[in-house]
């Protein structure tokens, strides 16, 4: 038996075509018993996310005959027609081995050395173990994936830093407040990129967020999104003393706080830091204010520079990354050479 993988993803196709051949949870299992009645595999795993639809399959039949009739027998039980044999990856054996690890390792990211594929793909080969589509072959295989994802994420720094924006904020504000419990947001214009922060910082455990925009109705709609409350534009500095965080993301043409404005504001408050973002171009808030005690700010360039440097810091991590894939996806097709299957044995029964 061999190792065949079939696959789409952001690097081959566009969302439009990914997601025509996109599965639900519970609609996985019924494929791949479709695929073993049809002959075409004796196991199966399909992962199905937003970026990849992955299927790996153990099959006895030759590498250039299955791969066509896979792709045709996923677009007839999509219902999708017209050529699109472009858009599709074939790897097999030791090569298949290789991109199932990369990919559990998150070389195959959007964000490279992002975590949340890892999780996804246990989800996967779960779902196929518990409906008995999986055996030896497929079983080893995974097994190695994830013991692969494991020893990267200990001997590498690829998973290392933080490459949003918004993250970056948040790795900033946990270091500055030692954590994120209780902690009071305002988020000033509802910016996409403010949004997103605020949410990263409520998923680390900030108190509560409130929303200020020159159109009180954008204020409210976030507001009630992220769970907080919204005030009048002009109404933001009486909420100044009780705040921890402050995010900015307006279109004023200037200051909306500079070191005047806001050395009358900080009498409002006991001195405790306070983390100004200022995500806004042109900026919201003057440079100079950095100059007061406690004060903190970040502007979206000085997070992009941590971003982009995080990013950088991952790619040097590659190529060790690189090498204890090669290694792990080499042995793992040795032992599977070294100790064959049995012809007969039906892994789905």
């Amino acid at each position: 038996m061999r190792l065949l993988v079939l696959g789409l993803s952001h690097h081959s196709a566009p969302v439009e075509l990914r997601e025509q051949f996109a599965y639900a949870e519970a609609d996985v299992p019924g494929f791949l018993n479709r695929l073993k009645a049809a002959g075409l595999a004796r196991e199966g795993v399909l992962l199905s996310t937003c970026n990849r639809v992955e299927l790996y399959v153990g099959t006895d039949r030759s590498g250039t005959e299955v791969s066509q009739a896979l792709r045709e027998f996923v677009a007839r039980d999509r219902g999708v027609t017209g050529p699109m044999d472009r858009a599709w990856y074939v790897h097999s054996d030791a090569q298949g081995a290789e991109h199932l690890f990369r990919v559990a390792c998150g070389l195959e990211s959007l964000v490279l050395g992002e975590t949340e594929i890892l999780g996804q793909l246990k989800r996967a080969y779960d779902l196929a173990l518990q409906h008995g589509c999986t055996g030896r072959l497929l079983n080893k295989l995974f097994q190695a994936a994830f013991s692969t994802a494991k020893r990267v994420r200990s001997e590498t720094g690829i998973q290392r830093g933080n490459t949003s924006v918004a993250s970056v904020a948040v790795e900033l504000a946990e270091k500055i407040f030692d954590g994120l419990q209780g902690r009071e947001v305002m988020v000033i214009g509802a910016g996409d990129t403010s949004e997103k922060t605020a949410r990263a910082l409520l998923s680390r455990g900030a108190h509560s967020v409130i929303v200020s925009n020159r159109s009180f109705d954008r204020a409210a709609t976030l507001a009630e999104e992220l769970g907080g409350r919204a005030i009048h534009f002009d109404d933001w500095s009486r909420e100044f003393g009780r705040l921890d965080i402050i995010i900015s993301s307006t279109s004023a043409p200037h200051y909306i706080l500079d070191r005047p404005r806001l050395s009358g504001l900080l009498q409002q408050r006991t001195s405790r830091p306070l983390l100004l973002i200022d995500l806004a171009v042109p900026r919201d808030i003057d440079p100079e204010v950095k100059l007061l005690n406690n004060i903190f700010l970040a502007n979206v360039d000085d997070l992009q520079a941590i971003a982009t440097e995080h990013v950088r810091a991952r790619q040097e991590e590659r190529i060790r990354c690189e090498q204890i894939i090669r290694e792990r996806s080499l042995r793992w097709a040795g032992e599977v050479s070294s100790h064959p299957l049995p012809e007969r044995r039906l892994a789905f029964e």
